[in-house]
């Protein structure tokens, strides 16, 4: 759910017209379009703003629209469940959750969407609908400057030991995405300091 733009990220935002006004310019035309399209389709889904994003709620939450600085995308919050021949989803955000990123609506598979929403709407309301199972992640190569760095500090190697896979796994994402020399060697400091005290990503401030 993160990447929205910072300023309008922070911004409060109490309905949905509300939410559209404030969105980055290139997406907002497509949010609208989507957003007009979900309520002539299944214009019994409650509407709502959670997590700074136009939420569709059946029984539960059905879907959701992000508004983005170059690109809309629609989350479906049970993917996974859902039969999608189409071909439409391209993002994976969770466990369960499945996403379609648009960047332009010209030539957009508009049927396969509409199916794709009924068959969440109808999963939704099924009380027999069992949750999928949880998908294993394939855990990630651990880089070779980080796999070097713990071997010369024991410490912090023992400590991320301890941490649970899913810990791990944001350490080295959050280390293999540094673009920039500078970057990285400020992003390891701090992942070798929180290691050592064995502190997860979300709390590796309290290490400095």
């Amino acid at each position: 759910m993160a990447g929205l733009v910072k300023d309008w990220r922070n911004a409060r935002v109490k309905n949905t017209d509300e939410w559209l006004e404030k969105a980055p310019g290139f997406s907002r035309p497509i949010c609208a379009q989507l957003r007009e399209w979900i309520f002539q389709w299944e214009p019994d889904l409650d509407e709502s703003i959670k997590w700074n994003m136009a939420s569709f709620k059946g029984v539960k939450l059905v879907c959701a629209l992000g508004a983005f600085k170059k690109h809309a995308t629609v989350f479906f919050m049970r993917g996974t469940g859902l039969p999608d021949q189409a071909g439409l989803f391209n993002q994976g955000t969770g466990t369960h959750m499945r996403a379609i990123r648009i960047t332009t609506l010209e030539g957009f598979n508009r049927p396969a969407l509409r199916a794709l929403l009924r068959a969440a709407v109808l999963l939704d309301a099924d009380p027999a609908a069992i949750p999928p199972q949880s998908a294993k992640r394939k855990p990630l190569p651990m880089p070779a400057f980080f796999k070097d760095a713990l071997k010369k500090n024991p410490k912090a190697a023992a400590g991320f030991k301890t941490l649970a896979p899913s810990y791990q796994r944001e350490y080295i994402n959050w280390l293999t995405t540094a673009k920039q020399p500078e970057t990285r060697a400020r992003r390891l400091a701090e992942t070798l300091a929180a290691a050592a005290r064995g502190l997860k990503y979300s709390d590796r401030r309290k290490a400095q």
